[in-house]
């Protein structure tokens, strides 16, 4: 009898065919953790459930009957004592199960009991392959459980992305159009030829002098062994480059396969990416992140490919991405972890790992340094006191040299305590400014300040904007900056990464001490003033606004405003990290997620479902105010929603927080009083505003109707 995994028409792939591909590419790809028994066995055994009858009939007469051939090849696997592989095809088409129990059926324990269709016809084509290795050594390890839980996912990564790219070529008839870029060596070469005239610079006492110092210590340390590095180094100091430089003589050396760039913002990526492309080139660069997308064009069709396994040799993504993939159990998201194996990563802006999920973050980085070829880079200018979190056996290796120096000669401001005043006070001073921007806390303070202070030359900046509104205040602003024109900006926290502004003075609200030294980097950015002309000034406003999850930072940085008289000192730093951790306790494993994994019990969906860098409690609200917004939104209410309208749409979206615990939120009031009214039924949380008198080309939607609750950006 022939036995059937996929037809396409006349054409049909044979199970064995499937089977032997799959095991094969699953395979090659767990090669590089030194797995590639585990990664074949995987794949032998995903499918033998589609040897039972009926499976074939269902095939063979193309029927819509629900055929589960998955929990076959996990029975099997628990039958010969093959744990982890059980999980993998478990949850090769629903994600990977939790362990559970029996009494719960998508659980692996529901699956082991569930009956199935007879599948025994495998053995008359299938042997089953031999395991041969340890996933690791169980002594050596710290946390085994969290270790078999990472060992699991690398797995599942190698099957489920072997699975789908066998069927595709099978169902393409091997036209594939993925494209996975040039070698590390030709990047290298790229890069080397960029920056042969820089390395001529051996001035250090010029800014281009010392960032040649730091770019060619870099080059140099690249040579280092595999492990974790920083990359500690004050703004304008080049890290970017720097670090792609360590990264690709890294890389070179030890034959690892891709660079990944990790960063918090979508405009830092952009940035980012737009710089590694010019150097590298278009081919060998994928940005992969909420605002990208490859889908709508034929040219850019290897790259959307490309995005969902990550099978280029430069990848641009952000900590949402990367960690949510880490911790997801969907095939989707997962497919593309292995890939992060025998791999640079490198974080742009360290401080910002994310707090509430810092300890499984850390736990998951060490084990892809221990276990999978992986070196980290933590790059910042407010390097985090990481260090007790790390394996005690690690050592931290810095790539700046004279690090302490470096900050000295970049040194561009000066700070100043102003404590707590009133807001009247606040007023007075910025209207004797010429040239200065303040950064508050809420969107609502920064409407307040700025109704206040309203006039030629005064600017309003936030999230209470949609985007393509903010890039014409930001280009009105340059232009007065570039002017010498006077030029006030009352802002939220969003200037403070990728917003190029040079500013004469900066006025910051108290806030997390990275975050001050961020809005630091807007002032005299450019170096062209005097040190004792640019002046940071820290306040806090005795008028009070709530913001949310920043407490603890605020109070921390009152007691290092107390401590120290430079904020930005690189000991004031470590000693606000060292503090801010300890405060916070069990908090940074807020959802418990490294109690999903005991007793080699794993639960996979419900670390899932708990692992969300951005909480799901806000509202999506469409501005239309201009003709291609009314447009788009026609064609969203007409035509339907797409991926790429929903992209295009997003120009035009502000987001605010709804809290579910309030009986009266902003959103609420909104909702209550009629402003607002869905936009499509396709999508729940989008909505568009029918007020135009509640949104101002000035500062946004208005927050005034908000009761009390601020939005901390």
């Amino acid at each position: 009898m022939k036995y059937i995994a996929h037809k396409d028409g006349e054409r049909e792939q044979t199970i064995k065919e499937h089977l032997i591909g799959t095991a094969t590419l699953a395979g090659q790809f767990a090669e590089k953790f030194g797995s590639k028994d585990w990664g074949y066995c995987g794949g032998m055994l995903h499918d033998i459930g589609k040897y039972s009858e009926e499976f074939q009939k269902k095939i063979n007469e193309d029927t819509n009957n629900m055929v589960d051939h998955a929990t076959a090849g996990a029975q099997l696997c628990k039958k010969i004592n093959l744990l982890v592989l059980d999980y993998c095809i478990a949850g090769h088409h629903a994600g990977l199960p939790d362990y559970g129990n029996t009494a719960e059926r998508s659980s692996l324990c529901g699956r082991y009991k569930k009956k199935i269709y007879n599948y025994e016809a495998y053995q008359e084509e299938i042997k089953i392959p031999e395991i041969y290795t340890e996933p690791f050594d169980i002594n050596t390890l710290s946390n085994p459980d969290f270790s078999l839980s990472t060992f699991t996912r690398m797995i599942y990564s190698c099957l489920v992305d072997a699975d789908f790219l066998d069927t595709e070529y099978f169902m393409k008839n091997g036209l594939v159009e993925r494209q996975s870029g040039q070698s590390m060596n030709i990047l290298l070469k790229k890069l080397e030829n960029r920056i042969l005239d820089w390395l001529k610079n051996n001035d250090i006492d010029t800014v281009n002098g010392r960032r040649t110092e730091i770019l060619r210590n870099c080059i140099e340390e690249g040579k280092r062994n595999r492990g974790i590095f920083r990359l500690t180094v004050p703004t304008g100091g080049g890290k970017t480059i720097a670090s792609l430089a360590f990264a690709l003589n890294h890389a070179v050396k030890h034959h690892m396969d891709r660079i990944i760039y990790v960063v918090p913002y979508i405009s830092v990526i952009e940035q980012n990416a737009e710089v590694f492309r010019e150097i590298l080139g278009n081919e060998n660069v994928l940005e992969n992140h909420s605002n990208v997308d490859y889908e709508n064009s034929e040219e850019l069709r290897p790259m959307q490919l490309a995005s969902e396994n990550w099978d280029k040799p430069v990848v641009v993504t952000t900590n949402v991405q990367f960690f949510e993939s880490l911790f997801a159990n969907k095939s989707s998201k997962c497919r593309k972890i292995h890939n992060i194996a025998n791999s640079v990563v490198i974080f742009d802006e360290a401080q910002m790992l994310p707090m509430d999920y810092l300890k499984p973050c850390i736990a998951m980085l060490q084990e892809l340094v221990d276990s999978y070829s992986v070196s980290i880079v933590l790059c910042t200018a407010t390097q985090p006191a990481l260090d007790s979190f790390f394996s005690k056996n690690e050592l931290i290796k810095e790539l700046c040299p004279r690090m302490e120096e470096q900050f000295l000669f970049f040194k561009r401001v000066n700070y100043q305590n102003l404590g707590r005043i009133r807001e009247d006070d606040l007023l007075e001073k910025l209207k004797k400014e010429n040239n200065a921007l303040c950064i508050v806390n809420t969107k609502k303070a920064a409407q307040m300040i700025y109704k206040e202070l309203q006039g030629e030359g005064i600017y309003h900046l936030s999230t209470s904007m949609y985007p393509k509104h903010r890039k014409r205040v930001l280009k009105r602003i340059r232009e007065r900056l570039k002017n010498n024109e006077k030029c006030i900006v009352i802002s939220t926290s969003l200037v403070e990464a990728g917003v190029d502004l040079d500013f004469a003075t900066v006025y910051r609200q108290i806030a997390g001490l990275d975050s001050m030294i961020q809005a630091a980097g807007r002032c005299n950015r450019e170096g062209k003033r005097e040190l004792s002309e640019s002046m940071v000034y820290i306040f806090d406003l005795e008028e009070s606004y709530s913001v949310p999850n920043q407490r603890q930072q605020i109070d921390v940085s009152k007691g290092i405003l107390q401590d120290y008289t430079d904020i930005a000192d690189l000991k004031a730093i470590h000693d606000y990290f060292t503090r801010l951790y300890h405060y916070r306790g069990t908090s940074l494993d807020k959802k418990k997620i490294m109690d999903e994994f005991q007793k080699m019990e794993c639960n996979f969906a419900e670390v899932a479902k708990e692992f969300k860098l951005i909480e799901e409690n806000t509202k999506t609200i469409f501005i239309n105010r201009e003709p291609e917004a009314d447009e788009l939104l026609q064609e969203l209410r007409i035509k339907g929603v797409t991926r790429e309208r929903m992209r295009k749409a997003g120009q035009y979206c502000i987001q605010i927080y709804d809290n579910a615990k309030s009986e009266n939120s902003f959103f609420d009031r909104l909702n209550g009083a009629g402003m607002l009214r869905p936009v499509s039924e396709e999508m729940q949380d989008f909505y568009e505003l029918v007020d135009g008198e509640q949104y101002s080309e000035e500062y946004g939607l208005d927050f005034s109707l908000e009761d009390g609750m601020a939005f901390f950006v």
